[in-house]
This record gives C-alpha cells, sequence and structure tokens, in this order.
C-alpha cells in the first residue's frame, strides 16, 4: 500500500476537486476535509470518497461552486438549503453562519438540508468548538439505497444516520464524539472490502438477514445490510436522526425515491458556552468529568480508559508524523477517477510527490 505524506494527499484532492470544477477556496477546504478525516483515522471518510465525488459529478448529482438558499433567517434558527452543492464547503459555511449567530444570541438553531455528501461531521463540531461553542448534530444520508438494518429488521431501511455532539477546550474540542448509527460506517465495509479483509462479528447482515463478516455482498451487489449498533438503542438514535435531518429540517428523507446521489441533511444546535456561564469554569468542569472517567481502572485488555476524541488526536498525531496509508484498490480507484476527468498520469503522480 502506497502511504504518502498529507500534504501529498492534500495536493492529489485538491487537483481532482479543482478539476472536477471547484473554485480555489472549495477546493482547498475539500482536500483538506479528505485528509484530516484520513489523519483522524476515518478513511472511510477520507480520500477515499473521491471517486464518488467524481461519479455523483458525471450524473449531475453534485454541483461544485453552487450557492447556497437561504430559506428562513430567523434570529435564533436558520434553514439553508445546499441545493447538492460540494457538501464540505456548503456544510462549514453553514456551521460558520450558526457560530456568529450564536455568538450573537447564545445560542443557533441551524436546519441544513440537501447537500452532497459532508463527509466528517466530526470536522464542524471542531470548528464550532474553535470558537468557544458547543455542538450537537442530527444528521441522515439520503438519495441512495438504504443501507442499515434497524432493530428487529432483516433488510435495510436507513442510512448510516451519524450523531456528533463537541465542547470546546482550551485548543479546540476538549471532548468530541462523532459517529455513525450502525456498528460501522458504510465506507469502513468499503475500505475492508478494497483490502479484502472480513469486517467485524455484528456489523453487518446478509440478504437473507443473517449475520455476514464478508463485505464482498454489501459493497459488490448492494445485497444485506449494516446493523445498528446497541440494538434497539442505537437503532432508536438512527431513526431519530433520520426525523430530526428529514422531517423536522426539511431535507430529503430516506423515504424518498433516490436518484443514486449521497445527500446529507443536519439539525445542528450550537450554543457559546461563555453566554451560559464563566468559560474557565465551564472547561474546568469538562476537565473534571473527563479525569472521573479515566481514574476508572482498565478493563481486561486495556492499558487505559479514553474519552471520546482521544483515540482521533492519536491517530493525528501518528499519521502527520508517518503517513497515511491507502490501499491499493482505493488508490487505484483514485487514479481512475482523476483520468475520467482529463487527469494526466504525469500531473497525477507530480501532485502525488508534491513536497508541500
Amino acid at each position: 500500500m502506497p502511504t504518502l505524506p498529507p500534504h501529498a494527499l492534500r495536493a492529489v484532492t485538491h487537483l481532482i476537486a479543482r478539476r472536477m470544477g471547484s473554485e480555489e477556496e472549495e477546493a482547498v477546504q475539500v482536500a483538506d476535509h479528505l485528509v484530516r478525516a484520513n489523519l483522524a483515522g476515518h478513511d472511510s471518510h477520507g480520500v477515499g470518497m473521491l471517486p464518488a465525488y467524481v461519479r455523483l459529478l458525471h450524473e449531475g448529482l453534485l454541483v461544485p461552486n453552487q450557492t447556497a438558499e437561504t430559506v428562513l433567517d430567523a434570529g435564533a434558527l436558520l434553514v439553508i438549503d445546499a441545493r447538492r452543492g460540494y457538501g464540505q464547503r456548503m456544510a462549514a459555511d453553514a456551521v460558520r453562519r450558526a457560530i456568529a449567530r450564536a455568538k450573537e444570541l447564545g445560542a443557533c438553531v441551524l436546519a441544513f438540508r440537501n447537500s452532497a455528501h459532508i463527509g466528517r461531521i466530526g470536522t464542524y463540531a471542531e470548528l464550532a468548538a474553535s470558537s468557544g461553542c458547543a455542538f450537537t448534530a442530527f444528521v441522515n444520508v439520503a438519495d441512495h439505497h438504504d443501507v442499515q438494518a434497524t432493530w428487529q429488521a432483516a433488510e435495510p431501511r436507513l442510512g448510516t444516520n451519524p450523531f456528533c455532539v463537541g465542547v470546546p477546550g482550551p485548543a479546540g474540542p476538549a471532548v468530541l464524539l462523532d459517529m455513525a448509527t450502525t456498528t460501522i460506517a458504510a465506507g469502513k465495509a468499503r475500505v475492508a472490502y478494497n483490502k479484502g479483509v472480513p469486517v467485524p462479528d455484528g456489523c453487518l447482515i446478509d440478504a437473507a438477514g443473517n449475520p455476514t463478516n464478508d463485505p464482498t455482498g454489501f459493497i459488490r451487489d448492494h445485497s444485506g445490510a449494516l446493523r445498528a449498533f446497541g440494538t434497539h438503542k442505537g437503532s432508536g438514535l438512527a431513526v431519530m436522526c433520520e426525523i430530526m435531518a428529514s422531517a423536522v429540517a426539511g431535507g430529503q428523507g430516506a423515504f424518498h425515491p433516490p436518484k443514486g446521489g449521497i445527500l446529507n441533511s443536519m439539525l445542528a444546535t450550537v450554543i457559546d458556552v461563555s453566554k451560559i456561564g464563566d468559560p474557565a469554569r465551564v472547561a474546568a468542569d469538562i476537565q473534571a468529568v473527563k479525569s472521573h472517567v479515566k481514574s476508572a481502572r482498565p478493563g481486561p485488555g486495556y492499558n487505559e480508559v479514553l474519552t471520546p476524541g482521544e483515540p482521533e488526536r492519536r491517530y493525528a498525531e501518528t499519521r502527520a508524523r508517518d503517513g497515511i496509508e491507502v490501499d491499493d484498490t482505493t488508490w487505484g480507484d483514485i487514479r481512475a477517477a482523476a483520468a475520467s476527468i482529463g487527469i494526466t498520469t504525469e500531473e497525477f503522480d507530480q501532485a502525488a510527490r508534491s513536497n508541500g
């Protein structure tokens, strides 16, 4: 597998986004977002998404340089329709507006609709936390075949429907929970398939509804389904993510006929914690919670107790130093996608050899 420094992956991603038609600012945001997902250990939401984005472009289901529609601006409530715009820019711009409104009023509820894939939701929690804001988001995934089987179901009816919460610390998020409501994200099944390895127990069911560790049918044939985490509890959260992002926020739902795209909608709250109390006290109490949790004796097989966001920070430190591995299948798919939009082998290789 090729191992590339983060700046080289950014250069490749930037080249592809520009050739897809994105203006410079958008291309930079897309590249930064995808590589940061890889750095955090979430390869499912990193540069491996590029072939899907190119396919969506060819099919008219992703619109570079789109202008978002402000459906409603009512003080602490913003409703924004991304109109299939490039998700990494559209979502970040919408969250920045919500942050500014929270700084003015104390809090903002953001209903963000119908964006092409917005990527790793934790990126937006990091954005809010860096501005001293707490962030909560219910997200759905629509416009393609269902992938998640809810509790008691033998076939899928929902997307991976992420849920995310982040709170600010001295430098970015002090704690950040970002998770699909499926046991693993769909992209992790894609990564396993590309590597030719099984998925962990309890993640997938086959077309007959039986447990399986083989992602082949799920990825190649769109048969079977991802399972909700935590039996009825994770399944219930997945249903509520669908309701909050589609019915409440007004985005496309899993119940609408799909066109084969990837559409995300999100109902997010952004709270300026300084408006609630002394920021130093809030920070101290967050740290007290973390310290109390981490003071527990580690269970068998573990060296320490971690809190949400710590694994991602450690991944980022290691991968920033040692580089990011991209499996051969994914790298070949990225090359093929680049070629389909007119990028030559020489251009691609030059970007991949970038020195930053």
